[in-house]
């Protein structure tokens, strides 16, 4: 059993659901966060080892409750030794119909939310020299699709913002993983923001018919020990990265004519 203890943002459902129920299966400490308290004592509940669970509730937008909510996180377990940064909020709208403080909420969660508890958790991890950042943005973090621009926007942005903080912190041994998943059977899509900020509350087909949160958290898990860069997740649709990469043109042609909602 290993000594370790990682904090799952985004815990109460899909990836981070799965992430925790893994980790703890494997006797890793886990720090469960999300917005609804009543959710995470249900995952608590229901992993195998309870007692190994400790429930912080977190709201992404409250950024100023950061620094005492990783003093309490840290005191859990004495120690946090990963981050998994999953929280976060998606979008179904087109840009010209999509207000600003739409555009601003997507990237004040996804993006300075993700960014503010990791300068809040930074120094504990350059204390210790060591630690682990495990980053889910999305297959649209390497690109743009329809109906996600500013969704698209904020991973992109947590893409540029780790690459550095990667780089940066070489010596400090804190290393980064890049974890982009494409269509998992999640709420994501039933939770995500309209144009005028409602959320859509509908599953989208390819999520319905996507890859199981369970074995997505089978991959960030394998990701994650291997201490790996950077991990696609997903069915075919992973392989649009490639083509974006290889085949640029060829990539936005097919991409104009792709249903993505």
């Amino acid at each position: 059993m290993p000594n370790q203890t990682i904090w799952i943002t985004g815990a109460s459902s899909g990836i981070g659901e799965g992430a925790a129920k893994l980790f703890n299966s494997k006797g890793y400490n886990v720090i469960l966060s999300a917005r609804n308290e009543e959710a995470l004592v249900s995952v608590k509940k229901s992993c195998t080892f309870p007692e190994r669970c400790y429930v912080l509730p977190l709201d992404l937008i409250d950024q100023g409750s950061f620094p005492s909510k990783t003093k309490e996180a840290i005191q859990a377990f004495g120690k946090i030794d990963i981050m998994l940064h999953n929280g976060g909020i998606s979008q179904r709208s087109l840009i010209h119909e999509t207000t600003l403080e739409v555009d601003r909420k997507l990237m004040e969660v996804n993006f300075f939310g993700t960014v503010g508890l990791t300068k809040a958790l930074l120094p504990h991890f350059i204390q210790n020299k060591s630690g682990q950042f495990g980053v889910v943005t999305s297959l649209v973090g390497k690109f743009g699709t329809q109906f996600r621009s500013s969704y698209a926007a904020s991973k992109h942005a947590l893409h540029g913002f780790f690459e550095s903080l990667r780089a940066e912190l070489f010596e400090e041994n804190v290393t980064v993983t890049m974890i982009c998943p494409g269509f998992i059977k999640t709420n994501v899509s039933i939770n995500a923001l309209t144009a005028d900020g409602s959320a859509l509350n509908e599953m989208d087909e390819a999520q319905a018919n996507g890859m199981s949160p369970e074995d997505c958290a089978k991959a960030i898990f394998k990701a994650l020990n291997s201490k790996k860069e950077e991990v696609y997740i997903g069915g075919k649709e992973t392989y649009v990265v490639y083509l974006k990469r290889f085949f640029p043109t060829l990539f936005s042609k097919i991409l104009r004519k792709s249903n993505v909602r």
